[in-house]
């Protein structure tokens, strides 16, 4: 009788498997270190202990998702994200509203930032004191798994955000480091004197100019300056020190055994300090989240990283891995290109320069990976147009971005729009915007006026969005309450923690009164939210959205509409977008030669109406032509 072989550990093939991704990225970065040669025995201990206690089902679901890698590009997969506070009081308050979620198609969950803030202001959660404790205004950590494991059930994957550039002054870390703590004083970025951080200011851009300018603090009792990129309480972290990794991987698995499914990496850009250099995506912050995607994929290897970089497009591109990097580093990253595009084009009624931008910039595929794709999010709109792409379209940068912000604040004459002005930067002239999603594409102002036309109008073009990004490849986030045409909130001027920061204006509480009323009514709301289902819906019925499959940007020939193909093996769905509020006329020869066969709108689920030559796309129309 043959002597019966050991089945292999599992923890030891998946180290294997992932060693070219973590062991190199480490030696580039920390070989040099004295204390490298004990992080690596540490982190190999950290992460045999973390298989070790993984829960039995979630090793099950990591092996499923081995087996089928594709499992979040498929198009069941769609997002809704919010504050929990503000959506159902706490974390038990979202179970109850679970039905609610499911009845819009959701299967990912993105909770606002929920691990323990610092007290007060805490720049809406993402200035961390404890990494391992939820905010306690929410639950507990245990009620944090029990949602986790109600979402399973649904087929629901969990994101929560995990900080990596900086820690609240109160986490004990820094604690440790203002008591005097050498080595803690290590783990973040401090100097004795100011001429270091004088000489890295002169290349460096603020991001809050207006509430937290300069990058960093100096500290009376610690009598040292501290480099604090965001606020003066978010104290950054010196990723030079390997024990910075060390601690956040073992946070990070800590987290992936809670049950999270994706980890949303906040302020990555900014992890990796050069003399001379903007200090944002240097090529070691590449390395850094190599290193740590290896890390859950050896131990969780279910866990996906959303990698929170709003940025230019090459460089948002770095942060799915190119070049040694590809297919090795995020899963997920935003396209805050396709956002900015698609408000540029509905002011302008004009996609030009969206055909331009996305055609030029961005491949038609990603190595394992996608876009989280959205119309907007918990924060502002910041109108990333480059000089050179407005330049190609006979635009100026400056000018064409200052458009943009008068006409979504809503002071350019004719705007359907309106918004608030946040971070007014003087020196340059740029303004970002803050503004609800409804709100932005006109249905406030049109409510103002009791204009019927104009609040049918805005609906279109809330339902034009969610039709484009539901589209375009990728998972597609609903931000909360906009799928009910929430507008803008101004109760923040009231709040003396939130009034300076007009990004409060499209963060309300959720309104379950009108969400009701939505289910049963004919107003905005109403179509809104029967829309926005519908969209999902018919999402999930048409395979060739796939985000593996390209999607390929295409010239309609029509200045309004903006055109891409989804080049899928069963054959080609043409998306189509009329951004003006006038018919649009396509040659059929040309709806042809990109692949359209039988003429049937995957988005309505009919057959489309012919002219002899044409076909005539409605005002604010979208179809996903078969």
């Amino acid at each position: 009788m043959a002597a019966r072989v050991p089945e292999p550990d599992i923890f030891d093939l998946r180290l294997a498997r992932s060693a070219g991704d973590l062991w190199p990225m480490l030696e580039q970065l920390y070989g040099a270190h004295p204390a490298y040669a004990q992080m690596q025995d540490d982190l190999r201990d950290a992460m045999r202990s973390a298989w070790k206690a993984r829960p039995a089902d979630l090793r099950t679901l990591d092996l499923q998702r081995d087996l089928e890698p594709d499992w979040f590009q498929r198009p069941d997969m769609v997002g809704y994200v919010f504050y929990i506070d503000r959506f159902a009081g706490d974390l038990k308050g979202v179970h109850d509203r679970l039905d609610y979620l499911q009845s819009l198609g959701v299967t990912y969950v993105h909770l606002m930032p929920c691990l323990k803030p610092r007290p007060g202001d805490s720049d809406g959660g993402y200035s961390v004191m404890d990494y391992r404790q939820v905010n306690p205004a929410y639950g507990t950590m245990a009620d944090l798994q029990a949602l986790a494991q109600a979402l399973r059930a649904r087929g629901m994957s969990l994101c929560i955000d995990m900080v990596l550039n900086h820690t609240a002054k109160e986490h004990d870390w820094a604690v440790q480091a203002a008591r005097g703590d050498a080595a803690h004083q290590d783990m973040y970025l401090m100097f004795d004197d100011d001429r270091l951080p004088k000489a890295y200011e002169k290349t460096l851009i603020e991001i809050f100019p207006d509430n937290a300018p300069g990058s960093f603090t100096y500290y009376e009792g610690l009598d040292k300056w501290v480099w604090t990129t965001f606020n003066e309480h978010q104290w950054d972290l010196n990723w030079a020190n390997p024990r910075v990794f060390l601690e956040i991987a073992k946070i990070m698995l800590f987290l992936a055994n809670q049950g999270v499914d994706v980890l949303r990496l906040d302020a990555v850009a900014f992890m990796w300090k050069r003399m001379g250099t903007r200090c944002q995506s240097e090529p070691e912050v590449h390395m850094i989240l190599r290193a740590l995607r290896a890390v859950t994929r050896i131990v969780a290897a279910s866990v996906l990283h959303l990698e929170e970089a709003i940025v230019g497009p090459a460089e948002m591109l770095t942060y799915f891995g190119r070049g040694e990097h590809d297919g090795r580093e995020g899963n997920l990253a935003y396209h805050n290109n396709l956002m900015v595009q698609f408000w540029s084009a509905l002011a302008t009624r004009d996609t030009g320069l969206m055909t331009h931008v996305l055609r030029s910039h961005f491949p038609e595929t990603l190595t394992n990976a996608t876009y989280a794709t959205y119309i907007r999010c918990h924060d502002d709109i910041g109108w990333a147009i480059t000089d050179e792409d407005a330049g190609a379209l006979g635009l100026t940068g400056h000018g064409h971005r200052g458009f943009l912000a008068d006409f979504y604040e809503g002071v350019f004459p004719g705007s359907f729009a309106r918004g608030a002005l946040f971070q007014v930067n003087e020196e340059t002239g740029d303004k970002r915007v803050s503004g609800s999603f409804a709100s932005l594409a006109g249905l406030e102002r049109a409510l103002d006026r009791a204009d019927a036309q104009g609040m049918e109008l805005a609906v279109h073009r809330i339902l034009l969005g969610n039709a484009l990004i539901a589209s375009f490849g990728g998972v597609p986030l609903i931000y909360m309450g906009d799928e009910i045409a929430l507008t803008n909130d101004y109760g923040y001027l009231q709040v003396p923690e939130h009034a300076h920061d007009s990004r409060w204006i499209n963060r309300p509480h959720m309104d379950w009164d009108r969400a009701a009323s939505a289910e049963t009514g004919t107003g905005p709301e109403a179509q809104v939210l029967q829309g926005t289902r519908h969209i999902y819906a018919r999402r999930k019925a048409t395979p060739q959205i796939h985000g593996g499959y390209p999607t390929r940007i295409l010239d309609s020939g029509q200045k309004s509409v903006f055109a891409f193909g989804r080049i899928a093996p069963t054959g080609t769905l043409l998306c189509l977008f009329n951004f003006s509020e006038t018919w649009q006329h396509l040659p059929l020869d040309w709806l042809r030669a990109q692949g359209v066969v039988h003429f049937h709108d995957a988005l309505s689920d009919a057959a489309v109406s012919l002219d002899p030559d044409t076909y005539a796309l409605p005002p604010l129309g979208r179809v996903w032509l078969t």
